[in-house]
């Protein structure tokens, strides 16, 4: 595939990826995963020989091949289709938009996930961590961080951990925080993703808090079983743990690195909060829609 046929597929590769062997980028990925030439040749059914004569440029291989040896070594979608069009192939994944109509039906359940969810607050991110949707109650917890940061496109990450954003009302701060850093760093290692490594630096050099900031022991004097949020609102601590939703054999790039970020609550006190404020947003919407 020449540069200007592959220049369509921007969203998939950069210039440099485009430049370089896609032996070396399934080298890069493999050693990423930690595989010998001969873990990666035993899981594909190839032979090492075969293998290391792709991995140095000896042996070009075929699209069947490049797509065995990623889907061995779990390469996220849109990375594939980096490595088809590295190898000279066309993209074997889609990649749409939420508002497309291949993607109404998703975009549809989406909607009625996170509107089930209430009263307690659920965030669809997509793979950087940019906010695509929310409801209401989430919206209720964005309440008082700067503007700036809740100019589109949010990053979830940022406005939660930014000294302007959410960080000031997190009572276990230093616990939430390496929490939310751990992961990231997961999720740009076993993504290769660039951006979210980048996002990993910029959210490290924020101002930081002893790590031992909220993590006494509960009043039974056990640990939680979660990383819990333990967030102030209106004087009210709330405590909620958290839970992630991906969707299930995906086959497109955005459906693929899109998830459901749910939050439910840690103790009835902070599930009652959520259903007072909930039935006091619904008695304020009635009275502005009937003044009378």
């Amino acid at each position: 595939m020449d540069r200007v046929t592959a220049g369509r597929y921007v969203g998939f590769m950069t210039t440099t990826d485009l430049e370089r062997p896609v032996g070396i980028l399934l080298r890069e990925w493999r050693d990423r995963r930690r595989l010998s030439q001969l873990g990666l040749s035993a899981r594909a059914g190839v032979s090492a020989r075969h293998l290391s004569f792709i991995e140095n440029g000896r042996s070009q291989p075929t699209r069947a091949m490049i797509l065995r040896l990623s889907e061995c070594m779990e390469v996220p979608l849109r990375q594939q289709n980096t490595l088809l069009l590295a190898g000279g192939h066309a993209p074997a994944y889609p990649q749409h938009t939420l508002s497309d109509i291949p993607m109404a039906a998703v975009s549809d359940a989406i909607d009625r996930i996170i509107a089930a969810h209430e009263p307690f607050p659920a965030v669809v991110v997509d793979r950087n961590w940019e906010l695509v949707a929310g409801n209401n109650a989430a919206g209720m917890l964005m309440e008082g961080a700067s503007p700036h940061l809740l100019e589109p496109p949010v990053n979830v990450l940022r406005l939660s951990l930014h000294p302007d954003g959410m960080a000031p009302r997190i009572v276990n701060l230093g616990q939430w925080r390496a929490h939310l850093l751990d992961r990231l760093a997961h999720e740009a290692e076993a993504a290769g993703d660039e951006a979210l490594s980048n996002l990993y630096d910029e959210l490290c050099a924020y101002p930081g808090v002893d790590e031992s900031q909220g993590n006494a022991p509960s009043d039974q004097g056990l640990q939680p079983l979660l990383v819990p949020l333990r967030y102030r609102v209106d004087g009210v601590e709330l405590s909620m743990f958290s839970t992630t939703t991906v969707f299930g054999t995906p086959r497109d790039v955005t459906l693929s690195e899109i998830a459901i970020e749910a939050f439910y609550p840690s103790d009835t006190e902070t599930a009652e909060f959520f259903r007072r404020r909930a039935e006091r947003n619904r008695s304020e919407a009635a009275a502005a829609a009937d003044p009378a």
